[in-house]
């Protein structure tokens, strides 16, 4: 099916002459010290509490189920969903994320880039809505795979959904608005990376070809390409900027854009490690606070770059962390929210922004069940929660934060 509002999608990649300079993925070494959450017996207590409070407080589950479909005549529910963002705006909930209709599997070459939206207190007056599929035709080129789905929002009427599809063998940062008083999409275009005076398609190619025009080395890029879904701010020459991470495979780095659609290279850790994909930022004035998993570790790494000396510092170490993380700020705090190897709940640490060696762990929740990739958003005193459940479900819950805060214990 050819998408008749998308022409003039993609740019020719500005080439450059030099050679790529790919960075080895290797364990990493240096640290400053090391937490294991799990350990702390007050941290496991108050996550039981927590499993409690989320179980609870379900407010609704967000894929095409086969009642859905039922009800509207349509077929193939979802067999499959995957990471979730979401934003609620005057009591209604948007939620992104994507989805296999043909088979249970997690696979690139079946899937949607699904928006689905109801009111927070009536669930089942929901909408959902494909953004784009795989066998597309995308300003002449056939969507062969497609991943990572997210939604950003910064005031007004329009939401900028972001997702990686792959054109013809390339993998693509694509977005489009929608418009939440009209209900409507607007066109399908590519993102734009810039690296110095470089601007390419946000592309693995046009990634790729920035970087090594400005003599930026790189560690491997493979598979689809990230953007984390939580922003963070920083006033820069009198305009606002949204920073967050990018990855693809074993390269992460810090992103930041004013408009959502072109996004500028920031930095990337200049120490050896062995990340992979996602890669947790928030910025807190000149600093960035980073965290990401490592591949083949028991273990992910936080770290801070900061923006004035453009220098890293050395990395402090916690276990039992996989999967995608996230950060949230409540209360003049710095939390990271991250989920343990086995992917069945979530751990909070609290982020010492002054000496990350002084963080500590504030719950270990183990929900007995699939609990992947959470994604946080605070309103008040309230944390709205997504996750995914057994790749089955995308799900919404709610917990007070200040019974899990570090005043309380």
């Amino acid at each position: 099916m050819e998408n008749k509002c998308g022409k003039g999608v993609y740019t020719p990649d500005i080439k450059t002459d030099k050679a790529e300079r790919i960075v080895p993925t290797v364990p990493l070494m240096q640290y400053d010290g090391f937490l294991r959450p799990g350990d702390d017996k007050v941290a496991r207590t108050l996550g039981d509490a927590c499993v409690a409070e989320m179980k609870k407080n379900i407010i609704a589950d967000f894929e095409r189920t086969a009642a859905y479909c039922e009800a509207r005549g349509e077929e193939n529910p979802d067999q499959m969903v995957h990471v979730s963002t979401f934003v609620i705006i005057d009591g209604t909930v948007y939620m992104t994320y994507y989805a296999n209709t043909g088979t249970d599997q997690e696979d690139p070459q079946y899937q949607v880039a699904r928006l689905a939206y109801c009111p927070l207190d009536d669930p089942a007056d929901m909408t959902v809505l494909d953004v784009q599929k795989v066998g597309e035709v995308l300003d002449g080129r056939t969507i062969d795979r497609l991943y990572d789905t997210i939604l950003l929002y910064k005031g007004g009427e329009e939401l900028y959904i972001l997702w990686t599809a792959s054109p013809d063998g390339n993998y693509y940062r694509l977005y489009r608005t929608f418009n939440i008083k009209t209900h409507s999409f607007g066109p399908i275009r590519a993102n734009r990376f810039t690296v110095g005076d470089i601007t390419n398609d946000f592309s693995i190619s046009g990634m790729k070809a920035a970087l090594t025009a400005n003599d930026i080395p790189f560690k491997a890029m493979w598979s689809d390409i990230g953007i984390m879904q939580k922003l963070s701010t920083r006033e820069e020459n009198g305009e606002t900027y949204y920073y967050t991470g990018a990855y693809s495979g074993n390269f992460n780095c810090i992103i930041k854009s004013k408009d959502f659609v072109t996004w500028e290279y920031v930095s990337t850790p200049d120490f050896i490690n062995n990340s992979l994909w996602e890669n947790a930022t928030y910025v807190l004035g000149d600093k960035v606070y980073y965290f990401v998993r490592q591949q083949e570790c028991n273990q992910g790494f936080l770290t801070v770059y900061d923006l004035k000396t453009n220098s890293w510092q050395t990395p402090f170490l916690i276990a039992d962390t996989q999967s995608r993380s996230d950060f949230i700020y409540y209360k003049d705090t710095l939390y990271l929210i991250h989920a343990p190897l086995n992917r069945d709940g979530i751990g909070i640490v609290r982020v010492d922004t002054e000496d990350i060696r002084n963080s500590k762990p504030l719950l270990v929740a183990d929900m007995k069940e699939s609990c992947f990739y959470p994604y946080t958003v605070v309103y008040g005193d309230e944390a709205y929660i997504s996750y995914t459940v057994s790749r089955k479900h995308i799900r919404l819950t709610k917990i007070g934060l200040s019974a899990y805060t570090e005043e309380t214990r």
